[in-house]
């Protein structure tokens, strides 16, 4: 058992990280903006499993600062790198993403490097992957890299780079310090405890009927209960030094059949599911009004596909069926009054 630090462990992914490891009995110290979430942080973790408070610690630190990330790797084996700024408010432009995401990470590797660290694991995106290509009928894989130079949104934008600056730093300064990246696609499944992670926000809108057509694309999903798992493989297993590996459940589902799922696994409860998918064209022409469509516009009309096969080879990762994701999303959602329940 080792003393791993996971960056952002309040966050969604971040958190299962942290239930998962300590089910695993390793000692667990994460980092927190704001250490009045820990409480929270706790008290989740506790409701999911029983485990010695002692064995988790949280700590002070921000991926824009320096201060405090010293303290925080000091006398880790292992670092789970998930902090990474978000869109949980309104979409940033410019560098509001990409320069916390490139300096952060950089600052989180000199930190480990510095301590010795064995191994760090990044979490990365398919973001950082499949956007700004042309259209292609094969899936993509991790030998596939996002295009920064065409017009692609600011937080694909930011994986690629902080990506892209690890992997450099590692190859140029690392010491000897490993790393690996993971790459889920759209993260979905439960949560721990009251929150709205910006990646389950599509789920919850669809069931308070918010969604009145669905935009005309497809993408990946996976099981953020799976993500955790493979962030741990990634940790241990010697077959993934300098890899990358996608997480994604099957094949790319067009967003109009995760609005079937919920009907079909909820019934009445998911009644406001939308029932068709918007014409391309005019999905087009209302991105000129809605923000959210215009960072869609690149997807509008193709199937983001990936595949997992390389984790399924290398590491015996294996997603759960994502019907099973879906259901469990929007069940933890009511359960925990982030979405209405239909009148």
């Amino acid at each position: 058992m080792a003393q791993v630090l996971v960056t952002g462990g309040t966050g969604f992914i971040g958190s299962w990280c942290v239930l998962h490891l300590l089910e695993a009995g390793h000692t667990v110290r994460t980092t927190a903006r704001d250490l009045r979430r820990e409480a929270t942080l706790r008290s989740w973790l506790h409701t999911a499993t029983s485990f010695d408070d002692e064995r988790l610690t949280v700590v002070r630190a921000d991926l824009e600062h320096s201060d405090g990330w010293k303290d925080a790797v000091a006398d880790c084996e292992f670092v789970l790198h998930v902090a990474s700024p978000t869109l949980r408010n309104t979409p940033a432009t410019g560098d509001e993403l990409v320069v916390p995401a490139r300096e952060g990470v950089l600052r989180v590797l000199r930190a480990a490097r510095d301590a010795g660290v064995r191994r760090v694991v990044l979490t990365s995106a398919f973001g950082a992957v499949g956007i700004g290509h042309p259209p292609r009928s094969t899936p993509f894989t991790e030998e596939d890299w996002t295009d920064v130079d065409s017009d692609i949104p600011p937080y694909q934008r930011s994986k690629t780079l902080a990506e892209r600056a690890a992997w450099q730093f590692v190859e140029e300064e690392g010491g000897g310090l490993e790393l690996v990246a993971v790459h889920p696609v759209g993260v979905l499944g439960p949560l721990l405890g009251p929150d709205d992670p910006p990646s389950l926000r599509l789920v919850r809108r669809m069931l308070e009927g918010r969604v009145p057509a669905c935009p005309p694309f497809g993408m990946g999903f996976v099981d953020v209960r799976d993500v955790a798992d493979l962030h741990l493989r990634a940790m241990t297993d010697p077959a993934a030094v300098g890899e990358r590996f996608l997480a994604i459940a099957g094949h790319s589902l067009r967003v109009v059949e995760i609005a079937r799922i919920l009907r079909e696994r909820l019934g009445g409860r998911a009644a406001k599911a939308p029932t068709r998918e918007l014409p391309v064209w005019l999905a087009r022409a209302l991105g000129t009004v809605n923000p959210e469509l215009r960072l869609l516009r690149h997807q509008l009309g193709r199937d983001l596909d990936a595949t997992s096969a390389k984790a399924e080879r290398l590491l015996g990762w294996r997603a759960r069926p994502i019907e099973d994701t879906v259901a469990d999303t929007a069940e933890s959602l009511l359960a925990h009054g982030i979405a209405e329940h239909p009148v």
